[in-house]
């Protein structure tokens, strides 16, 4: 039988300030999703040995949401290469005009499919998205922090992120291919939980964009993806 070590919880932040002019900001929402996700945890009685952020704001916060629903304090890793890439980067690249602040369901659509469209030039290494480095540096970034794992974790790991490092680490532990990621990442959840088991050797997809604390009447309405 296959010696588990660990499981490693990769976590997306909480709702962010989408369509504000800073969007790395948790809304009261995601906030509120993240301390009811500490909670579930903390009902479980799951803690953490080991805990690696993003060094963006919506990542630390998320992680402070968690850690009071917990009612615990963590000191995390700071990876700066679990960063989320640049949309507005993306989209400019290959839609270099001025867009409208995405502020109706059309134009909320409208963002979105330039998105995937820009993800997809990225990843094909068709454009080189200001300020960002290439997709193959940013997957590597992703594997870096796995291996980390891997390396020197056991026990329960936390990884507080965003949806694209998640889905890139997901596709990377599954084999897909690189585009696969975009759907993956397009239906991401906020606060929602990617599990793996994991061996010195490898890590094991359990289950992906799960919301266990949000699985009540009152929990459905919390649910956003932005």
């Amino acid at each position: 039988m296959m010696q588990v070590m660990g499981t490693l919880y990769l976590v997306r932040h909480g709702q962010a300030s989408f369509g504000a002019a800073d969007y790395d900001q948790l809304s009261a929402l995601g906030r509120e999703q993240c301390v009811c996700l500490g909670r579930y945890w903390q009902q479980r009685g799951i803690i953490f040995e080991t805990v690696l952020t993003g060094s963006l704001k919506r990542h630390q916060q998320s992680l402070a949401g968690i850690a009071e629903g917990l009612g615990a304090s963590y000191q995390p890793l700071v990876w700066p290469e679990l960063n989320e890439y640049d949309s507005e980067a993306l989209i400019e690249a290959i839609h270099p005009a001025p867009l409208a602040r995405p502020d109706s369901p059309e134009l909320y659509r409208h963002h979105f499919r330039l998105l995937r469209d820009g993800l997809k030039a990225w990843m094909r290494g068709d454009t080189q998205p200001r300020g960002m480095t290439s997709y193959v540096e940013f997957s590597a970034g992703v594997a870096d922090a796995l291996d980390h794992v891997l390396k020197n974790c056991s026990g329960n790991v936390l990884i507080v992120s965003s949806g694209g490092p998640i889905s890139t680490a997901v596709g990377q532990v599954l084999s897909t291919p690189a585009e696969t990621t975009i759907e993956l990442n397009l239906r991401i959840r906020n606060s929602s939980v990617t599990e793996f088991a994991f061996t010195p050797k490898r890590h094991m997809l359990v289950s992906y964009n799960n919301l266990p604390h949000l699985d009540s009447e009152q929990g459905v309405a919390m649910v956003t993806y932005a």
